[in-house]
Formats: C-alpha cells, sequence, structure tokens
C-alpha cells in the first residue's frame, strides 16, 4: 500500500511535514495545501516558503493547484516546474462555499463540459504529471458516473476520490457505492481519500478494495501522526514519541512565528485532533484551548502528558 498525507489548509505546512517525515517516515507522498493563482502577480511570501524547494527537502512534495481557468492552472503549473516539481495536483475536492461559489475546488464539478474543456487544455499543453483528486459530484452520486466518464479521457497521474457530494461536505457517510463504481471502471491509478481514521479501517479498506493500492489520508494522520506505520509495520505510538513530536513542532513554531497569539494558534488546532489520544482529556483540552499566553499552554500541556492515560491505537 501507498501512503499519501492529505492538504490540510493552515496545519500541514512546510515545518510541520518536515518533522512529521522525520519522526514517522513511510508517508509517500505530502501533498500540500491549496494555491490558488493570482494573474497580477506570481507567489507570495507565504507560498514561496512552502513551495520552495529547501523547505521540502527529501519529501516527495506535491503542489496542488485550485482553479477553474486553465491558463492560470497552466501558467502556475510551469512555475512549479521552474522549482523543480515534475507533478501538480488539481483540486476539484474542497467544499468549501466561498470556493464553490466562484466555481472551484468541487463546485467545479457542477460544470462537467467546462470541466473537460479545461482538462483538454491542461493535459495538451503541459508537459508534467497531472493528477486530480475529486469528490463524486455536487448533489447526487448519479453525477460521478459523467464526470468518470470525462476523467478516463485523460492519462492521470492518479485520481483520488473523496466519495461524498459537495453538500455532504466532511459530515455524511462516504458514499462507498460511488467507489465501487470508480475501482470497477477508472482507467487511471486509483487512489482513495476519506475517513481512514483507524488502523483497522486502512486494514478494512484493503480488504475491501485488494485492486486499490493507494490511500490518502488527512485528519487520521492528524489525530494520529503514527498511524500509517501502525497500519504498516504494526509500531503504535507511545506517549514518548507523541511528546517528541509535539515538541519539536512547537520550538519550531516558536522560531518562524511572531506572538503567542500566532503559535498558539497553530498548536490549538492540532489538540483539536490530537486530544482523542488520551483517556479522558477534556480537562487540559480545555485549559489548552483558553491558554492566552504560552506559559499557560506549555503548563496544560505538561499537566495532559503527566495525568492521562495514553491510547495510542485510539480505539473506537
Amino acid at each position: 500500500m501507498r501512503y499519501y498525507f492529505a492538504p490540510m489548509e493552515g496545519i500541514n505546512g512546510y515545518l510541520y511535514r518536515r518533522i512529521h517525515a522525520h519522526l514517522f517516515p513511510g508517508i509517500d507522498k505530502y501533498f500540500m495545501p491549496f494555491l490558488v493563482p493570482h494573474v497580477k502577480r506570481s507567489f507570495n511570501s507565504k507560498e514561496l516558503k512552502e513551495i520552495a524547494p529547501e523547505n521540502n527537502k527529501g519529501l516527495y512534495a506535491v503542489p496542488q493547484i485550485m482553479t477553474n481557468k486553465a491558463e492560470d492552472f497552466i501558467s502556475t503549473a510551469k512555475k512549479l516546474r521552474d522549482l523543480g516539481y515534475d507533478e501538480v495536483n488539481l483540486n476539484l475536492g474542497c467544499p468549501s462555499k466561498t470556493v464553490v461559489s466562484k466555481g472551484r475546488g468541487s463546485g467545479f464539478l457542477a460544470y462537467p463540459k467546462e470541466l473537460e474543456r479545461f482538462l483538454d487544455e491542461i493535459f495538451e499543453k503541459l508537459d508534467m504529471k497531472i493528477s486530480v483528486k475529486t469528490r463524486a459530484g455536487v448533489e447526487e452520486e448519479e453525477e460521478f458516473l459523467t464526470l468518470l466518464d470525462i476523467y478516463n479521457r485523460f492519462p492521470m497521474e492518479e485520481l483520488i476520490v473523496h466519495p461524498r457530494l459537495q453538500t455532504d461536505y466532511y459530515k455524511k457517510p462516504v458514499r462507498f457505492s460511488v467507489f465501487l463504481q470508480a475501482s470497477a471502471a477508472s482507467r487511471n491509478p486509483l487512489c482513495y481519500n476519506g475517513d481512514l481514521i483507524y488502523a483497522q479501517d486502512i486494514e478494512r479498506f484493503a480488504r475491501e478494495f485488494p485492486q486499490v493500492d493507494r490511500v490518502m489520508i488527512g485528519r487520521g494522520l492528524l489525530r494520529n501522526p503514527g498511524l500509517v506505520r501502525e497500519a504498516a509495520q504494526g509500531i503504535v505510538l507511545d506517549k514518548e514519541t507523541l511528546r517528541e513530536y509535539h515538541d519539536q513542532i512547537y520550538e519550531a513554531y516558536q522560531e518562524v512565528l511572531y506572538g503567542d497569539r500566532n503559535i498558539l494558534f497553530r498548536m490549538k488546532e492540532l489538540w483539536c485532533f490530537m486530544g482523542s489520544l488520551f483517556e479522558d482529556p477534556k480537562k487540559y483540552i480545555k485549559k489548552i484551548q483558553k491558554s492566552q499566553r504560552l506559559s499557560e499552554y506549555e503548563q496544560a500541556v505538561e499537566g495532559l502528558f503527566m495525568q492521562r492515560e495514553f491510547e495510542g491505537k485510539m480505539r473506537r
């Protein structure tokens, strides 16, 4: 099985990726949070830090582009190629209303004819590996057959399917019937994405879809950074390794971010996921989320690691 880390906007940036790869090797590809092309300028300083080759050294990092304009996708992809990247990913999966209202992300799926013309142009004009991350459609499962027919016309590096509709967001159950259609009819290498939270979820997927050799994981890896290692090697995350992982990320953010507030914002986001690794963590997670200063945060984290029982496997 090949394992990919899903792009998580504002969370798994280049600092996170480097630390995660160092402590938990085994991720085959890290997909970067999406870039939105800008007509009047090139990459801004924040984007340049994310895509800088030196900041992704030793990783197979894939830039993701979100747009519904072929010329913008092509222009951005060529700039990325000049930086040394030979693969880019098209985001057709983001369900955010602000994105969808502009016809981007999964909002682009509502316009299959325009999408087909878009793909025609980018595959014709770009000599790069192009993968696509898609949802099943916007409102109805039946939309997926039309989309899959379009996707099958193009030589994709891989088709990454998150089998939910745009209107499902992340709350409704995954639609496995859609992925069954994809596994039966896709002419492109297929990757599954969606609700792989525990090692047993990955094991169950592998049993049910033995013909699919790659999965993309997002929230599961944010909750348990050692998830892939557990699934692939049976090595369960221990408290000491989680503490080292936390401390390295915390120190890295202190080096590059200015002010307690900015650092705490990033760390609090991580604890929204990692807190479930502990038994009854509510008291300490509440203290973490309420902390206004680094000293308060450090005290709350220390209490959590010292006082709470740890369940690395995150059993259901």
